[in-house]
């Protein structure tokens, strides 16, 4: 029952954050009404959708108006800056359409529709998705940098469109320049934050795909929460493409939650990590990998001194580091 609960509160505020709920209530206390004519919605029944969101803590209600609660104030307020609107939006699409093929996805071992083609159906979608990165890397960015070994040359960045960890590398590392690669739509974001950093000449940003050939050769090479969006053997060819593309004594940077969580994972860290690998299995045909079977992809690729990296906050993701042999 409380698993029910829990499904039903989830999927109440995600129809809320879609319907822009949490964004009229910004402004203030507001009755049902006025809310549904702002928002061009029949009277009925989004009392009943607000009440339910008062009983699961998102709102709070006083005489006839509602406000922001706890649980969405600011988190779920796009207009001031809600870090978790677009997490709630993403997840909230997920579970309410592709999740609805999760068990086709097991009896047939693949995803029953391709997960970026669904992605890219909804401009607003793509939005919320590309947010959603964003906003995770930004959190996690000053304490990789800071991990991270010093980097100097040429930096590869795959699949890092919103180039949120090139910048910050970067920033740390005042002789590296970073080229970054990923589709368009990805990289569109990304523009902008080079442009907002400075960094318009040390960070190049380059459309491409997981699949295509890459070039040149680099000092360092990023793959951060790209491989478990793979199977095993498209996410060990390109660990190894990317490893050929490294110049003698050049890094490999790989940031994963992996499936064998650091030391002192919660209960709570351990079963999001379970559900967002099944996620993962469900709509893109990947999976969350253990630690060891990455770092055997780095070994077969030619990589030495394979290290695990904690970083300095809590997180559930790591860094995995190795090393060209320098010739």
């Amino acid at each position: 029952m409380i698993d029910l609960i829990g499904a039903m509160s989830f999927r109440t505020a995600g129809t809320a954050q879609r319907l822009g709920v949490f964004e009229l209530l910004g402004a203030g206390p507001q009755p049902a009404a006025d809310l549904a004519a702002k928002l061009g919605l029949p009277a009925e029944p989004l009392p009943v959708l607000l009440d339910a969101l008062v009983a699961f803590g998102y709102l709070v209600k006083t005489h006839d108006a509602y406000a922001l609660g706890p649980a969405a104030d600011p988190w779920l307020d796009r207009t001031a800056g809600g870090g978790f609107a677009p997490i709630l939006a993403v997840w909230h699409d997920l579970i309410g359409e592709l999740w609805t093929g999760l068990e086709a996805s097991v009896r047939a071992g693949a995803p029953p529709e391709p997960f970026y083609p669904w992605l890219v159906r909804s401009p607003d979608r793509v939005r919320d998705f590309q947010d959603m990165l964003a906003g995770l890397a930004r959190m996690l960015a000053p304490a990789v940098a800071e991990a991270a070994p010093p980097l100097t040359g040429s930096l590869l960045d795959v699949g890092g469109g919103h180039a949120v960890y090139s910048i910050a590398l970067c920033q740390a590392n005042p002789d590296l320049r970073a080229t970054v690669i990923d589709l368009p739509e990805a990289l569109r974001q990304g523009s902008v934050h080079v442009e907002r950093a400075g960094l318009a000449e040390r960070v190049q940003l380059v459309p491409g795909d997981l699949a295509d050939h890459i070039d040149g050769r680099h000092d360092a090479a990023l793959l951060f929460n790209i491989v478990h969006g793979l199977d095993r053997e498209a996410a060990a060819d390109l660990v190894a493409r990317v490893a050929r593309a490294l110049r003698p004594g050049g890094v490999l940077l790989v940031l994963e939650p992996f499936a064998d969580p650091p030391a002192g994972a919660g209960a709570h860290d351990t079963a999001l990590l379970a559900g967002f690998s099944l996620n993962l299995a469900a709509t893109q045909g990947g999976r969350l990998y253990t630690f060891d079977e990455v770092a055997s992809w780095a070994s077969a690729a030619g990589l030495t001194g394979v290290e695990r990296v904690a970083l300095g906050t809590p997180s559930t993701d790591e860094l995995l580091v190795a090393r060209q042999e320098a010739q």
